[in-house]
């Protein structure tokens, strides 16, 4: 039998970790830029962690984890999101304790979860997000939307646009949680059994659902906004507030409810309006939440965060028609005229390279005309040409590929000359 990939998983192609390095190092960037610190937590946890924290009525935690046994009986859950992880490694390594709060993480790895696998959705899929844990100020909640505007912006994504919601404080949540039991009670039989299901352990999802979506009790649901209390309502206008003051267009909408069980007060989505995409596409999503930190037996610690998949951002700037720029071009192609130079050249490329030049040759045995075509392949900013006669005289043809230009230079110069090439990259 032919062994292939495990479906809804792929290979990611050196021709395309380009793509990934770029879209890595720009939100490694703006985290750092915000003074988010990166945290790196296990592929796999208890399976408790991701029950109470991300919700058992979710689609996540009853359809979509990937879990097993491990060889004492113990029950694993491979992450499918991040911010659990984040915040069970807040209140285990007593980061309520430091004295800079909020304490402000940043993630980036692979996560999984067993769904149909689609366009710039997989089984294995890699979540970039952050979380902000320690304070209940509304203006971080418009920074942590700021930076996910702003890492779009950033990449050359210009058709997006920001979805903002408020699911208010506990007492909001319980009144709307009554008038939606009311709601949807008479005509519950006409739902899936997921829904039916949730009707009094968590109706809000019935909102959420992808089958029930269109039924026209959901249209018609009682509205979030219209039960927030003062101060709910309070923090939902000082969070648009700030948003205003800093230049950030939104749209409020009273249906975002998003997959998960531990959001309160804000929550919000990044959609790609995209041509191509079809209908808007989520790139990003997040939310506020109090009681997860105490959920994990920590203090009563509120936070707030977002998470993004990176194969779904990718497939937004194939769409967007954005070209990644190259990272890490080729520098100097060194060229050997004869064969009997060869040692030189070997030597050669590996000083240029104990320069942090990036230097390349050829390993196939060809010709000169055969080894230039390989350099104009490779998109070689530089050509160096050396045979018997540059071996002699100590100097060497160094050709400009972009201008055509051609020059002699000594070793020396021809180093000081790559070293240049090399910073402006």
């Amino acid at each position: 039998m032919e062994i292939q990939l495990p479906r809804g998983t792929r290979d990611i192609l050196p021709d395309e970790v380009a793509s990934w390095h770029f879209l890595e190092e720009k939100f490694r960037s703006i985290c750092e830029n915000y003074r988010y610190s990166e945290i790196r937590t296990p592929i796999f946890e208890h399976t408790e962690l991701f029950e109470r924290g991300v919700g058992d009525s979710t689609d996540i935690v009853t359809k979509e984890m990937y879990t097993f046994a491990d060889k004492k009986g113990r029950s694993l859950t491979l992450r499918p999101e991040g911010t659990a992880s984040v915040v069970r490694a807040f209140v285990e390594h007593k980061m309520f304790g430091d004295v800079n709060q909020p304490v402000k993480l940043y993630y980036n790895g692979p996560m999984f979860r067993y769904e149909r696998p689609q366009g710039g959705r997989q089984r294995q899929f890699t979540q970039m997000g952050l979380e902000a844990i320690g304070s209940d100020d509304p203006s971080i909640d418009a920074e942590v939307i700021s930076l996910a505007m702003n890492f779009f912006r950033s990449i050359g994504l210009k058709n997006i646009s920001l979805i903002i919601n408020s699911l208010g404080d506990k007492e909001s949540r319980l009144k709307h949680r009554e008038a939606l039991i009311a709601h949807f009670e008479p005509r519950i039989d006409e739902f899936c059994s997921d829904c039916q299901a949730r009707l009094y352990k968590n109706p809000l999802r019935i909102l959420d659902c992808k089958t029930d979506h269109a039924h026209p009790l959901v249209a018609s649901a009682p509205s979030i906004l219209d039960f927030l209390n003062e101060e709910s309502k309070d923090y939902f206008a000082k969070v648009k507030s700030f948003l205003d003051a800093i230049g950030i267009n939104y749209t409020v909408d009273p249906t975002l409810v998003r997959g998960l069980d531990y959001y309160n007060h804000t929550t919000f989505e990044i959609m790609s309006d995209e041509e191509g995409f079809g209908a808007k596409t989520t790139l990003c999503g997040g939310g506020r939440y109090h009681g997860l930190v105490q959920e994990f037996d920590g203090p009563d610690t509120p936070g707030i965060g977002f998470g993004m998949g990176v194969e779904r951002v990718l497939l937004a700037l194939d769409k967007a028609k954005i070209e990644i720029p190259d990272a890490n071009p080729l520098v100097c192609y060194v060229i050997a005229a004869q064969p009997e130079v060869e040692e030189k050249i070997v030597q050669l490329v590996n000083r240029l390279r104990m320069h942090g030049i990036s230097a390349e040759k050829d390993y196939q045995k060809r010709k000169l005309k055969g080894q230039l075509k390989d350099a104009d392949r490779k998109k070689a900013k530089y050509t160096v040409i050396i045979g018997e006669d540059e071996l002699r005289t100590g100097e060497y043809t160094l050709k400009d590929m972009a201008t055509g230009k051609q020059f002699l230079v000594t070793e020396d110069e021809l180093i000081t000359t790559l070293e240049k090439a090399e910073g402006d990259k």
